[in-house]
């Protein structure tokens, strides 16, 4: 049986931490979640726990990029550059989307490609997560594993960044907010939105 819920909001609901960029008829719930926004929004463990609570597999896209590369993502810009991870990251969108009623983590940057963009909204509901820049820096500080981010002035460059990505970011059915929240109730807001 197919389930349809329109999600009809306005430009922000509840807590003030979910905003709807527009309205979106979800067909199907068994169809994917997937999760999309800048490093250190919460992608991953949002969507690990969002997976276990509904009793789905968890994807993360830069897992899948490492054991195809047999290396991790660091190494891979250095060694290869970025327009290479890129097109390793158009690979395993089109695997991923192929999958039905999981939950999928894609790279900050994974939606700036049009043809993932398209693959992914095809396979399912695409939920942005976002947050300040002043979060982020304090959520990926000292990672040496955010190769975009190890740069002079990482404050400027997440600005930047997150500035070329909006429009992209802003094409996701709805975001969230996740500046002031714990896992658990970014979780909850995204299981709300289906009720």
């Amino acid at each position: 049986m197919v389930l349809d819920w329109v999600l009809m909001f306005s430009q922000y609901d509840r807590s003030n931490n979910i905003r709807f960029y527009k309205n979106r008829t979800v067909t199907n719930f068994m169809n994917n979640i997937i999760l999309v926004g800048f490093m250190g929004t919460g992608k991953s463990v949002v969507g690990k726990e969002l997976a276990k609570k509904l009793n789905r597999d968890f994807v993360e896209l830069d897992d899948m990029i490492e054991t195809r590369e047999k290396m991790p993502i660091k190494d891979i810009f250095e060694k290869k550059g970025e327009p290479y991870f890129r097109l390793a990251e158009k690979e395993v969108v089109k695997k991923a989307s192929s999958r039905k009623n999981i939950v999928i983590s894609a790279g900050g940057g994974a939606i700036v490609d049009e043809e993932n963009f398209r693959e992914l909204k095809n396979s399912g509901i695409i939920i942005c997560l976002k947050a300040s820049p002043e979060t982020i820096l304090k959520r990926t500080k000292g990672l040496k594993t955010r190769p975009l981010l190890n740069v002079q002035d990482p404050k400027k460059q997440i600005e930047e960044l997150l500035k070329k990505r909006k429009p992209y970011y802003d094409k996701a059915d709805f975001s969230i907010e996740t500046d002031n929240l714990r896992v658990e109730q970014v979780v909850e807001e995204i299981l709300k939105s289906f009720t």
